[in-house]
């Protein structure tokens, strides 16, 4: 198995204690100061110029993460929906603007979905064309820019369901981006795949990854090793992708990225 390049999730003002670990080996980051409602209005001009700055003399890839408080993709409010993809086109210009390749979006299925779907007559169908209106310009412009929108699993029971909302698009501007932690948390909650199997579905369409650990009880954020997910699994199958996705550690304690890569790296699993 060959070891696998990985960077990190950061704030802006957080890049330079990370600089030489990030900068020197061309490693992935990704930006996750435009998640809020503030970072897509008022404040948006202020945090890409700082952005900018941050990221100065960085040749790796980069991504963001985009809003997603109150900005669900099917939501079912009609007047609501054009409002939702105005604040994602927002992210995904502000994504252009700092050099990013690469928008975070979660996704929309959870386990009421998947435990109700043969329970409404149309449900699924319903359900992804609120999708479609909310997200088809915002694909239509990740076309233009050159960008590719990744869907986060946040919930998600079933790793097909997402692949195949995925898929509906026909366009190469939009993939799939798993969360480690969410999806042993769906294991362990909902009863879902292991997260090695997660990366087996993905396949080909997996252009992004969150690298974090769970106790399986709740949204830790830990490094890799203070949790339950099996890595050495994890990063088989990530092996064996097709693609290159992004594979950025994203723990709630930046402090703890040096010492997470080391575990890793100490048992060949990243470079």
């Amino acid at each position: 198995m060959t070891p696998l390049k990985i960077g990190a999730c950061l704030k802006t003002d957080e890049i330079a204690t990370l600089r030489d670990w990030l900068f020197e080996a061309e490693r992935d980051i990704e930006i996750q100061d435009f998640m809020s409602h503030a970072a897509v209005t008022h404040d948006r001009e202020e945090r890409i110029e700082a952005a900018r700055a941050a990221l100065d003399g960085h040749t790796g890839r980069r991504g963001i993460h985009g809003p997603f408080e109150g900005l669900d993709l099917d939501n079912k409010d009609p007047e609501l929906r054009p409002l939702i993809t105005a604040r994602l086109l927002a992210a995904l210009e502000a994504a252009d603007r700092i050099g990013a390749r690469q928008m975070v979006l979660h996704s929309p299925y959870d386990a009421w979905y998947q435990n109700n779907v043969f329970s409404f007559p149309g449900y699924p169908e319903k359900k992804l064309a609120r999708v479609h209106e909310v997200l088809g310009p915002v694909v239509r412009a990740a076309e233009e820019a050159g960008i590719t929108l990744v869907i986060e699993n946040i919930q998600d029971v079933r790793p097909e369901t997402r692949r195949e909302m995925v898929e509906s698009f026909g366009s190469q501007s939009i993939a799939l981006s798993i969360d480690t932690g969410h999806a042993q948390l769906a294991r362990r909650m909902s009863g879902a795949p292991p997260v090695a199997d997660f990366v087996a579905d993905a396949g080909a369409r997996l252009a992004h990854v969150h690298l974090q650990d769970v106790d399986g009880h709740a949204d830790r954020h830990w490094a890799p090793g203070e949790g339950e997910i099996e890595w050495t699994a994890v990063f088989r199958a990530l092996s064996e992708c097709e693609g290159a996705p992004h594979l950025v550690l994203e723990l709630r304690d930046k402090r703890h990225i040096l010492p997470a890569f080391a575990y890793l790296q100490a048992r060949g699993l990243v470079t």
